[in-house]
């Protein structure tokens, strides 16, 4: 009979382990358990992974690496605050200096027009401007780049100057600071000088005569003149002309003053000038028998005609050969020529009865050439300085007035 067969509680050493006892076998804190470590453990390659697990490690965003970070930042941007800082200081001051030099300026500009006024008895004050920057450099160097004046309405004689414009170059100043200026050397001046045609139609037309620009030198005068009650249209040209190194003059030419369609007069002594008919005047005498016998009547006239005598008393006898007479072109060509002032003279009768009023005839002739002549005069001259000179450069007609330009050289002003 076969003995039982008793089971041992320990299995043999090569038995087969299940896994699931190996995981049974783990404590709690996943350590091995009596059986050894798990099962991958013991998987080729296991050791090369576990070793390479251990070296990596996953980067830590912790509170040491953001103080690192700006510290880094403040090192590298330290310098740009103080720099901003810096510029904005300079561009402050550089501002402020800018706006001193600016209100020392105008003080300066607004000084200088005040001295001037009250010095030239102006009725408004200049407008002065000092150029070059910036101010107070040049004052502390008692130098000014340019000084530029503008002057409105200054008197000159008969006319004023509607205005007056001068740059003055290389100011040297006499002076103790800004308030305390005595004088002024100026090393070299330009400037214009503008008549306005609008002053000259006011002061020496009267408004009844207007003057205006004709070409590069040429003023024409255009316009009414009252004479013994009645008003004469004017016409004259005035010639602009240089006098001397200072000052320009008006030759006045083509003057003649027109008595409606009757007859022209021209102030003068040439056999041109005086009073003459017009030719419509003239041409009239042919369809006026009154008038016309009258004119042959007076023996200088029929001297001055040319016409022969028989001719004369035919024409007085008979309408016809008067109408023939004067019906000549010729006629009316020697009519014209009549100076009639002489006639004013020997025959007033006459020229009443040709419709000239008696007062005309005795005011005309003391409307000379000269007295005409003065009332139509552009000229003036240019002050002469103390020290230096000034001269005119140029003068020529524009469309608002005459313009003449003037320079100088080594001028005062106040004292030096």
């Amino acid at each position: 009979m076969r003995a039982p067969h008793h089971h041992s509680t320990h299995p043999p050493a090569n038995a087969y382990a299940h896994p699931y006892d190996d995981v049974g076998a783990l404590g709690d804190d996943g350590s091995a358990g009596p059986h050894g470590p798990p099962e991958e453990a013991l998987q080729p390659g296991s050791e090369q992974r576990s070793a390479e697990d251990d070296s990596w490690a996953p980067p830590h965003h912790g509170r040491s690496d953001s103080s690192n970070n700006r510290r880094r930042k403040r090192g590298r941007f330290a310098g740009l605050p103080f720099a901003l800082k810096a510029v904005c200081g300079l561009v402050v001051l550089a501002a402020f200096l800018t706006i001193a030099d600016r209100w020392a300026l105008l003080y300066a500009e607004s000084r200088a027009a005040d001295t001037l006024k009250d010095r030239m008895k102006l009725t408004a004050a200049p407008e002065v401007e000092i150029g070059g920057f910036p101010f107070l450099t040049q004052v502390a160097d008692k130098r000014l780049d340019s000084v530029r004046l503008t002057v409105p309405d200054v008197a000159a004689d008969r006319v004023s100057l509607a205005r007056v414009t001068a740059t003055a170059h290389d100011v040297r100043l006499n002076a103790d600071g800004l308030t305390a200026i005595r004088g002024a050397d100026i090393s070299r001046l330009d400037g214009d000088v503008l008549l306005s045609f609008d002053d000259l139609n006011r002061e020496l037309g009267a408004s009844q005569v207007k003057f205006t620009g004709q070409g590069k030198d040429r003023v024409l005068a255009r316009g009414t003149l009252p004479v013994a009650g009645h008003d004469l249209r004017l016409r004259a040209d005035a010639h602009l002309r240089r006098e001397g190194d200072r000052g320009i003059a008006t030759e006045i030419g083509g003057m003649r003053l027109d008595i409606g369609d009757l007859a022209t007069y021209r102030p003068g002594s040439s056999a041109s000038e005086g009073l003459h008919l017009t030719r419509e005047a003239a041409a009239d005498l042919t369809h006026e028998t009154r008038k016309a016998k009258a004119l042959l009547a007076v023996p200088s006239v029929v001297r001055a005609l040319g016409v022969p005598d028989s001719e004369v008393r035919e024409a007085e006898r008979s309408d016809t050969a008067l109408s023939r007479l004067t019906g000549r072109p010729a006629f009316v060509r020697q009519a014209m020529g009549l100076n009639l002032v002489d006639l004013a003279v020997e025959q007033p009768e006459l020229l009443q009865r040709l419709g000239f009023d008696p007062a005309l005839l005795d005011a005309l002739p003391r409307l000379t050439r000269p007295v005409l002549a003065d009332r139509l005069s552009l000229g003036f001259e240019v002050p002469e300085p103390d020290r230096g000179q000034v001269r005119l450069r140029d003068v020529r007609v524009r469309e608002d007035g005459i313009q003449v330009r003037i320079e100088g050289s080594g001028l005062a002003v106040g004292g030096s």
